[in-house]
């Protein structure tokens, strides 16, 4: 039966669930130390990235490449980004706590602020890295530009991430769905959305790429140069409007003499 068949839309639906189930008790028993979390997020990302660009990657073999290659800057990124989170919850509990009147308005804002600027940089790190070569420090840059030049989509990668979230509030029946696939299968719609965002910043020829890394151009001076293109095509088309007005203004002076 064409049902049955490995090319079948049911047999693809089925393999994806498969893949994701896999990658999900990886992610969990890679996480279990809490420090290598950094490096586990990164790899499921590595994997659920190719799913999205319709690759079919080698789940196990595919994870722990990544894991094994961005273990260092991940675990390090991973720990700066609790180190900010638990500053930033301490300052939330004092605030809430201690303070009142105009001076915790203002702090509630300005921690509000910071909380959604960590929460989007948070939510993009872990794939930049996953996708692309750079230092810690460009990572998180490149990160927090990135979901501000694509704020529409990152507020629906916000949504995505909620929805686990909602499915609990609304029925405890779907703990053991999320079980199996919640992480995984957040990581792969959110992935959806990645695919799009970073092609832009790939070179055509490493995104056809199935296992190379393609080095992430650094976006501060990709825009500068783009401003920098604009204001010489503008300078120039002013240049050549004088340059067209001093002949015609040239051809009128010489009529009238």
């Amino acid at each position: 039966m064409k049902l049955f068949n490995l090319d079948s839309p049911v047999m693809v639906f089925l393999s994806k669930v498969a893949n994701l189930m896999i990658l999900n008790v990886l992610t969990i028993i890679c996480c279990i130390p809490i420090f290598t979390a950094g490096a586990a997020i990164t790899a499921l990302y590595y994997v659920t990235i190719k799913m999205a660009r319709g690759d079919d990657p080698y789940i196990i073999k595919g994870y722990f490449k990544s894991f094994k290659e961005n273990f260092k800057q991940a675990t390090i990124i991973w720990l700066i980004m609790l180190v900010i989170l638990a500053i930033i919850a301490v300052d939330w509990r004092v605030t809430l706590v201690m303070m009142t009147g105009n001076s915790a308005k203002i702090m509630k804002t300005v921690l509000f602020i910071v909380s959604f600027l960590l929460l989007l940089t948070g939510l993009y790190i872990f794939p930049v890295l996953s996708r692309f070569d750079n230092t810690v420090k460009n990572t998180f840059r490149n990160a927090f530009l990135i979901s501000f030049m694509n704020l529409p989509k990152s507020v629906l990668i916000v949504i995505i991430h909620l929805i686990p979230v909602a499915l609990l509030l609304v029925t405890i029946q779907a703990l053991p769905f999320l079980f199996l696939l919640g992480i995984p299968a957040v990581a792969y719609f959110s992935s959806l959305l990645y695919v799009g965002i970073f092609k832009r910043f790939e070179p055509e020829e490493q995104v056809q790429d199935g296992e190379n890394l393609a080095p992430l151009s650094f976006i501060v001076e990709e825009e500068q140069a783009k401003q920098a293109a604009l204001e010489a095509e503008a300078a120039a088309k002013t240049a050549e409007s004088a340059e067209n007005k001093t002949e015609t203004d040239a051809v009128e002076t010489e009529n009238q003499i």
